[in-house]
């Protein structure tokens, strides 16, 4: 590949980055466990994300700091009160993608939180993890989040998961003025003060969110997760403009008005890669010979392993995440602060909208760690969040072509995700249509008795899930012309989720091209890391 130095130059900048190929050039792409390198047609607009922002140099004087200057209330020590009741609730594992090097930012917090509540004379503390409808942590992965001492000392009886059918473990505060229903734990709502600890991965996570949808039930998620609502959101990060989100938002401040809530909100960067895995932080411009020997070297171990071995290599490597703000105090205004950061760490300014769009799905998403991307999951990924990943316009033209990279294995975790089984073999041969899937099927999957109890005994996804994935999509599908999936090692995968498929990229494109002319503007989203276009005009 012939470097260009006008690209080169660029990466070295912090400002927003949007490149034009003058020749065609590869690049690689995440597909499920495999690196492709693929060619792309002369004039393609690369949207590379920008470099990590520098990380905090002292994490936990950060955390110090928020805890003690918080927005919008006292500082934290001038709240606690010896012998009060106090729950910390917890993000789950669904953050950060891939899972942060230890100390996890939660582990970190959590060890200046639990000491200032016991020099307060506070002990009657619970960590709860805010699972809400995702499957229960592992009692490895929760001693990997929080760290052997936090864990040895409170798990199991004070340290645990939510439960959303636990019918003793939740409460009512009544409804919205909309008529959405505020369902919060027990526990959280008994007690005296509930901190709220968040790692924010994307602008649309924290806020709101955190307690009225992390520690609800199906009937509090049930109220904003429908097609009606995510049709009405223009970008789920884009929050201001996303009726989900406004949703949550009106949940949220009755939660607020029944409880003292305190935020400790933090976001990282983009720093996914480091050590022999660095050059994939870089541009392919700016590789030298050593990196292209690794990536062939990973490639050429990859192609002769089989598809569980790769799984399990990717998901043993930690992101080198770096914490870049932590923020603490009420709701609202410790989140405006947090997401101001996140968009500076993401948002690539661009001006034009693609006909095409070309996008590489990873190994991993919010809902399969340490287990299997699934078909229905590639879907989230591609429709829900890759689509979303815009401020302002969506990258992709209304009816245009989005081209995706996976091979779509008729593959699921039949403990994580049993109801997806059921959702994608029985109820999606019948019906594409998100409102007929919620009115048919939703209720009937979320009430199975054994769906419940696997959700409650073991590491199952809660059996509405699946129905919130597809709607999920609902949007991109809605606004999307076509997709195309690239590489698929079947075909009936991609057809029933009304897809078509291509063997090769370049099939791909010259399908797109069939309907939008030679002629049609070509961008790609360069993941990974995570980069979001803002086209504000």
């Amino acid at each position: 590949m012939r470097p260009v130095s006008r690209l080169s130059r660029l990466y070295e900048q912090t400002e927003p980055i949007v490149t034009i190929d003058k020749d065609s050039a590869p690049r690689v792409m995440f597909s499920g466990e495999d690196l492709l390198l693929e060619n792309l047609p002369v004039g393609t607009k690369v949207i590379y994300p920008k470099p990590p922002i520098a990380g905090l140099p002292n994490v936990k004087s950060a955390i110090r700091w928020a805890l003690n200057h918080p927005e919008g209330c006292d500082p934290l020590h001038a709240q606690l009160v010896p012998g009060m009741k106090v729950t910390i609730a917890l993000d789950d594992i669904s953050l950060p993608l891939p899972p942060m090097k230890t100390p996890d930012v939660r582990q970190q917090v959590l060890e200046i939180l639990l000491e200032l509540l016991a020099d307060s004379g506070v002990d009657d503390v619970h960590l709860v993890i805010a699972i809400s409808l995702h499957r229960r942590m592992t009692e490895a992965e929760m001693r990997r989040m929080v760290g052997s001492r936090i864990f040895d000392a409170f798990y199991p009886d004070r340290y645990y998961n939510h439960d959303a059918e636990d019918p003793d473990g939740l409460v009512s505060l009544g409804t919205t003025a909309h008529g959405e229903p505020v369902v919060v734990n027990r526990r959280a709502a008994e007690s005296d003060l509930l901190v709220y600890v968040n790692v924010n991965l994307v602008p649309m996570d924290g806020g709101h969110k955190s307690v009225g949808t992390g520690l609800t039930n199906y009937e509090g998620v049930k109220a904003h997760h429908t097609p009606e609502h995510i049709r009405k959101s223009d970008s789920y990060m884009d929050t201001e403009h996303s009726e989900l989100h406004r949703s949550v938002g009106r949940i949220g401040r009755v939660i607020d008005q029944h409880l003292c809530v305190f935020h400790v909100e933090t976001t990282i960067n983009n720093r996914m890669f480091d050590g022999p895995l660095d050059f994939l932080m870089r541009r392919e411009d700016a590789w030298t010979e050593v990196d292209r020997l690794k990536l062939f070297g990973m490639r050429a171990a990859l192609r002769n392993l089989p598809r569980a071995a790769k799984r399990k290599i990717f998901q043993a490597v930690p992101a080198a995440y770096e914490v870049i703000a932590v923020h603490a105090g009420k709701t609202e205004p410790t989140h405006r602060k947090i997401l101001a950061r996140s968009w500076e760490q993401y948002a690539v300014d661009v001006d034009f909208q693609a006909d095409i769009g070309i996008m590489g799905i990873p190994y991993i998403s919010p809902y399969n760690v340490n287990s299997i991307l699934n078909p229905l999951l590639v879907q989230v990924m591609a429709c829900g969040y890759f689509f979303n990943f815009y401020r302002g316009k969506p990258l992709v033209k209304k009816g245009g072509t989005l081209i995706i990279t996976h091979p779509c294995s008729d593959e699921f975790d039949p403990d994580h995700h049993p109801s997806y089984i059921e959702f994608f073999h029985r109820l999606l041969p019948e019906t594409r249509d998100a409102k007929v899937l919620e009115a048919k099927y939703e209720r009937e999957l979320a009430e199975n008795p054994s769906y419940v109890h696997m959700y409650r005994t073991g590491n199952a996804y809660h059996g509405a899930h699946p129905f919130f994935m597809w709607y999920w999509g609902e949007n991109g599908r809605q606004h999307l012309g076509r997709i195309i999936a690239v590489g698929a090692d079947n075909e009936h995968v991609p057809r029933l989720m009304g897809w078509e498929s291509a063997e090769r990229l370049s099939d791909a494109i010259d399908m797109a091209r069939a309907v939008h002319g030679r002629g049609a503007q070509i961008a790609m989203l360069h993941h990974p890391p995570i980069v979001m276009t803002q086209n504000l005009r």
